[in-house]
């Protein structure tokens, strides 16, 4: 069997000996006669898969002592009321920034629990960069400021981040997690759907500020409650056991690979190959001001999308999978994650060229 170069967005592409050793302990975890799928959440067996899943996630971000770190279901959606119940406190509004897509779907949950001001928004630009810092126009009593730090559909990203002083910084960093280091201490809240560089789909990421927990509204659900969470070691209820299962083998993957530093210096190097190729092109052309633009999600169009249609075909056929753009924008897209390697981008850029001759 042969498989394919995956550009998916996700569910995304998962390192080969992950999956590898998934099947190969899917009917007998470790001697248990049992697979991950069948056995208890209390289980000890699972209780050290988890314990040790936790352990090399903290250690791959260096998260501190004062953080909890959530394993949820619900995707990175459901953050988007999370958020806020549990954040607000006594206050009435909170700080949202507008790159894209999912900071518009976020702002719009938020706005069934709160005021929102929108401290700045690229939306007039077709979300194309990052309204500079110095635009932003926050509030003074806002209970947290809300971003997003990788744009999945729009191909827009924050290479740095700001500091909020008091206010908490919330950041949906669901396609740039364990991406590149990181430093925890600037944010409140980090949440992320683990299907783009964590894991498999079914899991959700929350790495949360001791003090920022505990404080849910009155009206909030016990299952929406961060402290119901924590004190629960993330088994208030039945979690994604081989979610979990699997994403620890991802930790444990990228901890091989050289950690973030490791992952950093790979993903700048496939993102810089293929931009170039695309900058380089008298055919192909990325809408992403060059600052802003993603290492993780390379969104690009063809100078006649008529022959969109005929690109994918072709590709398809090269075994470049899952490059069509997201239906609200059009156009392809590359999600080169953790575990695209690099040959796949290697294969798409001599694709590109290919293509590209064949119209002159």
């Amino acid at each position: 069997m042969s498989r394919a170069f995956n550009f998916s967005p996700g569910p995304a592409a998962l390192p080969e000996s992950v999956l590898e050793q998934a099947r190969d302990e899917l009917l007998d975890f470790r001697g248990t006669g049992l697979s991950v799928m069948e056995m208890s959440h209390r289980s000890k067996e699972f209780l050290e898969i988890a314990e040790q899943a936790e352990t090399d996630f903290r250690e791959l971000l260096s998260i501190p002592a004062n953080y909890r770190v959530l394993f949820m279901q619900g995707g990175a959606s459901l953050q988007f009321s999370m958020v806020p119940l549990n954040l607000l406190r006594d206050k009435p509004s909170a700080d949202y920034l507008n790159t894209g897509s999912w900071s518009r779907a976020a702002i719009k949950e938020a706005r069934r629990l709160c005021e929102v001001n929108v401290v700045a928004s690229s939306e007039d630009s077709n979300f194309s960069h990052i309204p500079a810092l110095e635009s932003w126009k926050r509030s003074s009593d806002a209970a947290y400021l809300h971003i997003t730090g990788n744009e999945t559909i729009g191909g827009v990203e924050f290479h740095d981040y700001p500091d909020t002083g008091d206010t908490p910084l919330v950041a949906d960093m669901s396609s740039t997690l364990l991406s590149r280091p990181l430093d925890i201490k600037k944010f409140g809240v980090i949440y992320a759907g683990a299907q783009k560089n964590l894991g498999p789909a079914g899991l959700t990421m929350v790495v949360v500020r001791d003090d920022l927990i505990g404080h849910a509204l009155a009206r909030t659900p016990r299952l929406l409650d961060y402290q119901v969470y924590a004190d629960g070691d993330s088994m208030s209820n039945t979690p994604p056991t081989f979610a979990w299962y699997l994403s620890g083998l991802v930790f444990k993957w990228i901890k091989a690979q050289g950690g973030l530093d490791g992952m950093a210096e790979l993903n700048a190097r496939k993102a810089g190959k293929l931009y170039a190729a695309i900058n380089d092109s008298n055919f192909f052309t990325c809408p992403v001001a060059e600052e802003n633009r993603s290492w993780m999600n390379v969104p690009f169009t063809l100078a006649d999308e008529s022959m969109d249609a005929r690109f994918l075909e072709l590709a398809k056929e090269r075994g470049l999978v899952n490059l069509k753009g997201h239906r609200s924008v059009g156009g392809m897209r590359a999600s080169i994650y953790n575990a695209v390697p690099e040959a796949a981008v290697d294969a798409l850029v001599e694709f590109l060229a290919d293509f590209e001759a064949q119209q002159y």
